[in-house]
C-alpha cells in the first residue's frame, strides 16, 4: 500500500515525469543563441574575408602589374591604367622563360622523387627492423636537422667540384638520393601506425622485406608519400641558393626558373644598362608560379587525408 492510501487526506504522489521542467523547443533554442551566433558569424566572415585579401593582395598586386607598360609597373594600381596583354607575347621573345620552365620542372620532379623513395625506404628500415644501436642511429638522423646550411655548403660544394659534376643539374638533386632527415622522421611515423598483423602474415606467407615495403607499406602510406613528394617538390621550384651556386657559371638556357627571374632582374636594371621593362620580371614572376598553384589544387586532398591519419592514430 502506499503512503497516500495510509494517510488520509494526503495528495496522490506526482508521477517523477512530471517535476521535470519541459525542454524547451528548437526554436526556442535558436532564438535564444540566435543573435550570438549571427554576430558570431558575421565577425567570422570578415576576419576570414580580411585575411584572404591580405594574402591574396600580392598575387593580384603581380598580376595587374604584368599588363602593365614600363612606366607604370610600381604604381599600385591593382586595375591598370594603361592594358597591355601583349605582354605576354612579348616576354617569350625577351626571356628563354620556357627553357627555365622546362629545367626546373625536371630538376624538381628528380629532386621530389628521389627524396621521397630514399626517405620512405631509410623509413621503413626505421620502423619495423628491430637491431642494437636503431634509437641511437635514429636520433643521429635526427640530429643533422640541427646543423644549418651555411656549415654544410662548402663541403659539398668541394665534394661535386672533385666529382666533375658542376655546371650540369646533378648536384640540385643527387643529394636526395641519400634521403632527409625530416621526411625520414615524418614517414617512419606513418609506417609505425600500420598494423603489425599485414606484415607478420605477408611473413608467414613468404614475402621478402622488400615485397613488405613494397606491397604493403606503400600502398598504404600513398598519402605521406606524395605529401612529402609536394614538399620536395616546392623546396626544389623554388632553390634560388643552388642554382646560384651550381648553375651560374653556364648558358643563360640552362637556369632554372628562380635563377633566370634574377637574372632577368638584374638584365633590366638600370644600373646595369637595362631599360626598366620589370613588367617582363613580374609577368615571369606569375607564370613560374602557376604550376605550383595547379600542383598543390591536385593535391590538396592527399594534404587533408595525410593530417586525418595522422589525427587518428593520435
Amino acid at each position: 500500500m502506499s503512503l497516500a492510501q495510509e494517510t488520509p487526506g494526503a495528495p496522490a504522489t506526482m508521477p517523477a515525469a512530471s517535476i521535470v521542467p519541459p525542454a524547451p523547443s528548437t526554436a526556442t533554442r535558436r532564438a535564444r543563441r540566435g543573435p550570438k551566433s549571427l554576430i558570431g558569424r558575421i565577425v567570422l566572415w570578415i576576419l576570414l574575408l580580411g585575411f584572404t585579401a591580405l594574402f591574396m593582395y600580392p598575387f593580384v598586386w603581380l598580376l595587374a602589374a604584368s599588363f602593365k607598360p614600363r612606366g607604370e609597373v610600381f604604381d599600385n594600381r591593382l586595375i591598370p591604367k594603361t592594358f597591355l596583354p601583349e605582354n605576354y607575347v612579348e616576354v617569350w621573345n625577351q626571356l628563354p622563360l620556357l627553357s627555365w620552365m622546362f629545367n626546373s620542372v625536371a630538376i624538381a620532379l628528380l629532386a621530389a622523387t628521389a627524396v621521397a623513395v630514399s626517405s620512405s625506404i631509410v623509413a621503413f628500415g626505421f620502423a619495423y627492423f628491430r637491431f642494437p644501436g636503431r634509437s641511437l642511429l635514429f636520433g643521429l638522423v635526427l640530429a643533422t636537422m640541427m646543423l644549418p646550411g651555411a656549415v654544410t655548403m662548402i663541403p659539398i660544394y668541394l665534394i661535386w667540384k672533385e666529382t666533375g659534376l658542376l655546371g650540369t643539374w646533378v648536384p640540385l638533386w643527387g643529394m636526395n638520393l641519400f634521403g632527409s632527415a625530416f621526411y625520414i622522421f615524418l614517414q617512419r611515423q606513418f609506417f609505425l601506425g600500420l598494423p603489425k598483423e599485414l606484415f607478420e602474415a605477408a611473413r608467414l606467407d613468404g614475402a621478402s622485406y622488400w615485397g613488405l615495403f613494397w606491397r604493403i607499406a606503400m600502398p598504404l602510406s600513398v598519402p605521406s608519400f606524395i605529401i612529402v613528394f609536394l614538399f620536395e617538390f616546392q623546396a626544389s621550384w623554388n632553390n634560388l641558393q643552388a642554382a646560384l651556386i651550381y648553375l651560374n657559371a653556364g648558358s643563360v638556357d640552362e637556369f632554372t626558373a628562380p635563377l633566370g627571374i634574377a637574372y632577368a632582374m638584374t638584365k633590366y636594371s638600370p644600373t646595369a644598362g637595362g631599360q626598366g621593362d620589370y613588367q617582363y620580371v613580374m609577368l615571369a614572376s606569375l607564370v613560374v608560379t602557376l604550376p605550383m598553384l595547379i600542383l598543390f589544387a591536385f593535391g590538396q586532398r592527399y594534404f587533408i587525408e595525410g593530417v586525418a591519419t595522422q589525427g587518428r592514430k593520435g
